[in-house]
């Protein structure tokens, strides 16, 4: 995957660094004391309306390239960040929660000097912005969550899952979680891009790895989803082997007022299998909430 021309794209601070937001309460302001400087990238008009895209466990800030022609032609500044412990961020000592990789999201709004956001996050990065809503209302003009789930158990698969990446690598399993990313006609189809987001998989840190499974194993975001208040669009991909579509539908029933949309074919990664189809969906859902 050919890296996109950014606008910014290092760690260095903004010059709004000093210009914080709001008092987010005890809790979210501990996690943001405990944030790490993610690693970002921003594209479109800096004068733009802020978008911001949150990826899976196991990717980097690349994943998002099928939607940054549609949003940025759209006018949307859309910044785009490695999770800690993934991609080009810092490796900090785990396990994580949600409210970590929350704070680390905060942390860099705070440094970009943005307020609220419309906030896209795909399978963890959905669960970021559940905690988001829950905790930071006030930094969210609206939610999107793709292929994502508020309760995906059992626990102990995801320390089962750890112990593994830590004892044998994370190549030991980067080419059985593109299998759950892919449908098999999308594998069969384009062997050369399978063989990129397996890369993409191997290059995550293990203990970055490891350590975001802590935050999903320990997850407490199923019981507050009826306190969220952001307009919300869920999407499922049809195909979804990890998050399949009922997770997608106990989200939005819950959350008052959200929509649900299916894309098909599509699994885990819908975004990229079917980017027109989602990038009208996430384009439609801005539009409406403008």
């Amino acid at each position: 995957m050919n890296p996109v021309p950014s606008l910014r794209n290092a760690l260095d601070p903004s010059p709004h660094e000093a210009a914080l937001a709001p008092p987010h309460g005890n809790l979210v302001a501990a996690h943001r004391e405990n944030s790490v400087a993610v690693h970002y990238a921003e594209d479109g008009p800096r004068t733009g309306r802020p978008v911001v895209l949150s990826g899976s466990l196991g990717s980097d800030l690349r994943m998002w390239e099928p939607q940054l022609a549609a949003l940025t032609g759209a006018g949307f500044r859309v910044v785009r960040y490695d999770h800690r412990g993934h991609g080009d961020s810092p490796v900090s000592r785990g396990p994580y929660t949600l409210g970590d990789l929350g704070g680390d999201v905060l942390a860099l709004l705070d440094r970009l000097g943005i307020g609220a956001v419309d906030f896209v996050g795909l399978s963890l990065g959905g669960m970021v912005g559940m905690w988001l809503a829950q905790h930071a209302p006030e930094r969210l003009r609206t939610l999107t969550l793709c292929c994502t789930s508020a309760e995906l158990g059992p626990p102990s698969g995801w320390s089962e899952r750890a112990r593994i990446v830590r004892a044998e690598g994370i190549q030991a399993i980067s080419q059985s979680v593109v299998q759950r990313w892919f449908t098999p006609a999308w594998l069969a189809a384009d062997p050369e891009r399978t063989r990129d987001y397996e890369k993409m998989v191997a290059a995550t840190p293990s203990e970055g790895y490891a350590a975001c499974c802590a935050a999903i194993e320990t997850m407490d975001i199923a019981t507050r989803l009826p306190g969220i208040t952001a307009p919300t669009l869920v999407i499922s991909g049809a195909e979804d082997p990890a998050t399949p579509p009922p997770h997608g539908r106990r989200i939005a029933t819950e959350i008052p007022g959200a929509s649900f949309e299916i894309v098909s074919p599509g699994a885990h990664l819908a975004s990229a299998e079917q980017p027109a189809a989602v990038n009208d969906l996430i384009l439609r859902h801005l539009k409406d909430h403008a």
